[in-house]
């Protein structure tokens, strides 16, 4: 019997049908189930990492908050993103990837019972961590329209939650692809003003935006930048997965306390992976542009592929919904259909959010070339008699 703390953390069904799709040995399954990417990194993060292997300073634990170079990177990056100037001694952390970075911010806010504002369908990952940590997700929807995911703005301001402690935002979102507007990020802002609770933004994915979304950091917004932790990493948008190598950039207090928090539980960051990270983040680009391209190409053709289905059209991100429950099919054995029948790998939403992500079942558009994404139809309808 799991110890307490792990009663209500489940699996994120991304690992199941990653083990499935391995086991299977089969190079024809579309592996459409695990945010991994085929577009390369940066060939100058891949130089300086190999530089980095023979470099005595990269091993080492010093420093615990990570090698100077690559925090005044990241201080610089999100400054020139967010329009708000960070002191890279005083306000940036590095992480051992992004999610690290989370879970150390959740415990480094968190009172036991305190309220956790999430979007629905979010990422199981974040919701496990949020209880891993103590708190309560509290779920706001995001609506599936004829043009994509919305906001319910209505949701979040007619809530009356009393504990509301931190408001956990990725955008764009994951994994529906929402993409915020100004008037949500305003939406936001007030009640975090109102409540006196903490941003914390998960900035992944945050320039992967397609047909022509404007980007915008909610750090701009008056008065956010004190109460605004960002989130960010080298993962998606620099293709660097392996890494593992994140940052978490705020107000000099409460990143003192997550910086305490990291030391106290993963120790310090990778230390032959954060001279890639810097290279990275020097570049003007780094290739993320072209990715960005690239990404939506597939999305279209996937768009495409779908378009006689109940597929929700994504604004950004690596991954797109269908809702298989107005197709008569539970999203579990939809995947499992489309594994043994189509060849296609997905993951099902159960636990993804409230009940209602039950409904969807995800494909990932950023790990195969569009000759192979295109025929996904034909093998959809081999798998559930379409």
């Amino acid at each position: 019997m799991p110890v307490s703390r792990l009663k209500n953390v489940p699996s994120i069904g991304v690992d199941q049908m990653g083990d499935a799709a391995d086991a299977a040995n089969d190079p024809q399954i579309l592996r459409l189930e695990n945010m991994d990417t085929d577009l390369a990194p940066p060939p100058e993060a891949l130089e300086a990492t190999r530089a980095a292997v023979g470099r005595d300073d990269c091993n080492s634990y010093l420093p615990f908050t990570g090698q100077v170079e690559l925090r005044q990177a990241a201080a610089a990056h999100v400054s020139r993103l967010s329009d708000v100037r960070y002191d890279w001694r005083s306000q940036c952390v590095i992480t051992a990837g992004g999610l690290s970075g989370i879970l150390n911010c959740l415990l480094a806010l968190l009172e036991p019972g305190d309220e956790i504002v999430m979007h629905d369908p979010i990422y199981a990952g974040l919701v496990n961590r949020v209880r891993l940590a103590g708190g309560v997700p509290k779920f706001i929807p995001l609506e599936p329209t004829a043009q994509g995911w919305t906001m319910n703005r209505g949701a979040l301001d007619s809530t009356t939650l009393s504990r509301a402690r931190v408001v956990l935002i990725v955008n764009p979102s994951f994994p529906t692809g929402a993409v915020l507007t100004r008037a949500d990020w305003q939406s936001i802002a007030d009640f975090c003003r109102n409540k006196d609770a903490w941003l914390l933004y998960d900035a992944a994915l945050e320039r992967i935006l397609f047909d022509g979304h404007p980007y915008f950091h909610p750090a701009s917004l008056p008065g956010m930048a004190e109460r605004t932790i960002s989130v960010g990493c080298v993962t998606k948008e620099y293709r660097m997965i392996g890494w593992r190598v994140g940052w978490v950039v705020g107000p000099p207090e409460i990143i003192k306390d997550i910086a305490l928090v990291g030391l106290s539980n993963v120790c310090c960051p990778v230390g032959i992976a954060m001279p890639g990270a810097a290279a990275a983040l020097h570049l003007a680009d780094g290739g993320v542009v072209a990715a960005v391209a690239e990404w939506q190409r597939r999305r279209d053709v996937l768009l495409k592929e779908l378009q006689d289905l109940p597929a929700i059209r994504p604004g950004g991100g690596w991954c797109l919904l269908v809702n298989t429950k107005k197709l008569g099919l539970d999203s579990q054995a939809a995947a499992q259909l489309l594994l043994t029948r189509g060849k296609v790998a997905a993951t099902p939403m159960t636990h993804w959010g409230s009940i209602r992500a039950s409904d969807y079942l995800r494909f990932v558009y950023a790990n195969e070339p569009v000759d192979r994404l295109r025929g996904l139809r034909e093998r959809v309808r081999q798998a559930w008699s379409l």
